[in-house]
């Protein structure tokens, strides 16, 4: 008798610690693995990154969402299947884009300083010839779209190979997960986890 009571005692703590892990890795914060190079030089494959759930999302920052539903252009998508990119524009916001290379968000000149002036340029405005570019987003050509209301506008950093709403158009909101913080060790963590 002595030793259940004793057994007991030692597994309640430790199931209590697997439901609280099992909340908070639900609900609050988990950590994922980066998949591909879209988001390169900020993020590598596989390095890992911290996803707040609940965290609001601002513009620059990098944000997870599900994938399936979104990229209609990728028949292979299994329904969990997750996309790291950077928010562009928030709902709501009018895009302009030159041929040089220079973003304009609500008529405000963004810097893009996360990334290189070549990507900027070519990177951004030169598509993959082989995908078909989403309606009414043309980069490079100097035209305002509007992002609709519970949408997003993201890219990758990797902007010469990223797959991403120039393609597949914006994101809605309910399929973002979280916002990516990096590491404070990460090689360039300053990139992703400021959105200035």
């Amino acid at each position: 008798m002595i030793k259940v009571k004793e057994i007991v005692a030692t597994l309640i703590p430790i199931i209590i610690g697997g439901l609280i892990a099992l909340v908070i890795k639900t609900f609050l914060v988990t950590a994922i693995s980066v998949d591909g190079s879209s988001m390169v030089p900020n993020l590598y494959a596989n390095e890992t990154v911290v996803l707040l759930r609940h965290a609001r999302v601002k513009r620059n920052q990098i944000v997870v969402f599900k994938a399936a539903g979104v990229d209609k252009n990728n028949h292979y998508l299994k329904p969990n299947t997750l996309y790291i990119k950077r928010v562009i524009g928030m709902p709501g916001d009018r895009i302009r884009y030159s041929k040089q290379g220079n973003l304009y968000i609500n008529g405000k000149y963004q810097a893009q300083s996360y990334i290189s002036p070549l990507q900027r340029k070519l990177g951004t405005t030169l598509l993959n010839p082989g995908v078909k570019p989403a309606k009414g987003i043309r980069l490079g050509s100097n035209r305002t779209f509007k992002v609709p209301a519970k949408t997003y506008f993201v890219l990758g950093d990797n902007r010469t190979i990223s797959n991403d709403s120039r393609y597949y158009g914006f994101v809605p909101a309910e399929k973002i997960q979280g916002v990516a913080k990096a590491f404070p060790w990460s090689r360039n963590h300053q990139l992703v986890n400021s959105y200035k």
